[in-house]
């Protein structure tokens, strides 16, 4: 016999438009039963059913990710954590080398292993200046050291991190990359962004699979933990696909995963055989393989559809603008407005490609003229918002606002990233002037042009954290007590529709997830305290009690 469950006595937000609050909710083998007053759920339920009390607490349906890349979660719990507050403890040069010491002594790290960090962000540094290799080696001359930019675009390298890739004062800088050189010389000083750390990053020394593998379900934990249960592999290698198949195989996913695998192609990428890539001249690995099929779950992971990354990340100035921004580049140039990744014709093959074959389209794009392009490749297939593509741009983060009638007349959907109005909001003014950097995610915008957004925390980029997902969305106030946009500002159930039923609907899985509705997924959180209803500046504290996935209990707050 069926066990049945009746959730009532807390606040139940079923995220609905119909039905926003409900009394009662039943969930029955994995799926949503019967929602509404306590006395019908209790007779859809029948009499055998047992009663959950809330005791006070908020349930509503589990979050939703977006944007990030789950494949650096197994990773990072092998990583120090360089971040500035409130992610991590790092305020200072000296704060590095004190947390990477830190790190040694715990993993017991031996000489001519690699330490790896995370969360590296020189602009909130004291000392306003990019870390070097001279800051690092006196302290571990015998460690090769990659730290991870926070934008996960760059990293900064020691001496011994230099020596492992080959790179020296006779390494070109490439297209699209950027070396930062010692001053008054060739001799890289440590920082690299875009193409120039793309293949450092793809040729990093990896654990072993069996090591990933068993790192998986804390991985995982570390979402349930914020009551989100489909996560998001936002930019997959070909080598990381596989491994993810196998996972999935071995039955280690207990979220569901949804990939997309990163195309690349043109001459400039041929070289980086990890990338998935798509052109005229060469087979393609992904798309038209009859083993892979995109938009169907095997054993949790679904193909979602292609990444491209079109430009770099606005705080660590390698987007993409059709303006100058207002500092130097990141290497001192004068009138800086960034470069494309991809020359435009790979993104107008890649749309094409991926329309003839119902593929959505994930363009990471971050400054008005990345976004231009993907527009003009959107165009260029042939795309409208008739033919429900639900192509995303990942980011959209410093558009124009003509653009967003672009993506309402093609159908483009806008995955926003509020968290950068607390975390970076003061350097885009700096960066852009309060104009340019007030319309960053503009979500009001977006919903009053009838443009259905999501939100995310791009982790590792960010920590997942969709309480915070919300309050930035609902305040967009900077560290420094700005209003990045007072205009651009939503309520708070708009905000949680972008974390729930819209991400679902992005996935083409607003049918099953999303919100509490008979038949859907029994995908739910507890909450300590209900959104709608405190003080919105408290929203952020708001704390997971407990997750479910398909009705199932698989984190309880100790």
């Amino acid at each position: 016999m069926k066990e049945t469950y009746i959730y009532t006595g807390g606040d139940i937000i079923t995220m609905d438009d119909a039905k926003p609050q409900v009394e009662a909710v039943a969930v029955q083998n994995g799926r949503i039963l019967a929602v509404g007053e306590l006395a019908e759920v209790q007779n859809a339920a029948g009499e055998n059913a047992k009663v959950v009390n809330l005791d006070g607490k908020t349930l509503m349906p589990s979050f939703i990710d977006a944007h990030g890349h789950f494949m650096n979660a197994p990773r990072l719990i092998t990583w120090a954590n360089v971040s500035v507050p409130p992610v991590g403890e790092v305020e200072s040069i000296p704060d590095i080398i004190r947390v990477l010491k830190a790190h040694v002594a715990k993993w017991k790290t031996a000489p001519g292993e690699w330490i790896i960090g995370y969360g590296y962000d020189a602009k909130l540094l004291a000392e306003g200046r990019e870390l070097t290799r001279d800051d690092l080696d006196p302290h571990f001359p015998d460690n090769p050291i990659i730290l991870i930019h926070v934008s996960n675009h760059g990293c900064v390298l020691n001496s011994k991190g230099f020596e492992y890739f080959n790179i020296t004062a006779e390494t070109p800088t490439p297209e699209g990359g950027v070396i930062l050189r010692k001053k008054g010389s060739q001799e890289p000083a440590g920082l690299l962004m875009e193409m120039a750390f793309m293949p450092v990053f793809g040729q990093l020394p990896q654990p072993t699979e069996q090591e990933l593998l068993e790192l998986l379900k804390p991985a995982q934990m570390m979402y349930a933990a914020k009551g989100v249960t489909t996560i998001t592999e936002g930019a997959t290698h070909a080598h990381e696909l596989k491994f993810l198949r196998k996972a999935a195989a071995q039955k280690r996913l207990f979220l569901d995963v949804v990939s997309q695998p990163l195309a690349m192609g043109g001459e400039l990428y041929r070289t980086f055989a990890e990338y998935i890539i798509v052109g005229d001249d060469q087979e393609p690995q992904v798309i038209g393989n009859p083993e892979i099929e995109f938009g169907t779950y095997q054993d949790r992971l679904k193909l979602g559809g292609l990444k491209i990354v079109l430009d770099g990340s606005p705080q660590g100035k390698t987007a993409f603008w059709t303006q100058p921004i207002l500092t130097p580049g990141p290497a001192g140039e004068e009138n800086w407005r960034g470069a494309p990744l991809l020359p435009p014709e790979v993104v107008y093959k890649t749309f094409k490609s991926a329309a003839e074959r119902n593929i959505p389209v994930y363009s990471h794009a971050n400054g008005d003229a990345a976004i231009d392009m993907v527009i003009e490749a959107a165009e260029a297939a042939g795309i409208t918002a008739a033919d429900d593509r639900r192509n995303v741009v990942v980011h959209s983060n410093l558009m124009r606002p003509d653009q967003l009638d672009d993506y309402a007349r093609l159908g483009l959907i806008p995955s926003f990233f509020t968290v950068h109005t607390f975390l970076w909001g003061d350097t885009h003014v700096e960066n852009l002037g309060k104009e340019r950097a007030f319309f960053l995610s503009p979500l009001k915008s977006a919903q009053e042009k009838g443009i259905r957004f999501t939100n995310h925390n791009d982790f590792s980029v960010t920590p997942q954290d969709p309480m915070f997902m919300v309050w930035t969305a609902v305040h967009r106030v900077s560290r420094n007590g700005m209003i990045i946009g007072p205009d651009q500002r939503v309520d708070v159930w708009s905000a949680l529709k972008a974390i729930t039923i819209n991400a679902a609907y992005q996935y083409f899985e607003e049918d099953s997830k999303g919100s509490l509705e008979p038949g859907k997924l029994a995908d739910m959180v507890i909450l300590s305290d209900n959104p709608l209803k405190v003080d919105p500046i408290t929203i952020r504290d708001i704390v997971v009690e407990e997750t479910f996935k398909e009705g199932q209990s698989i984190y309880q707050r100790g």
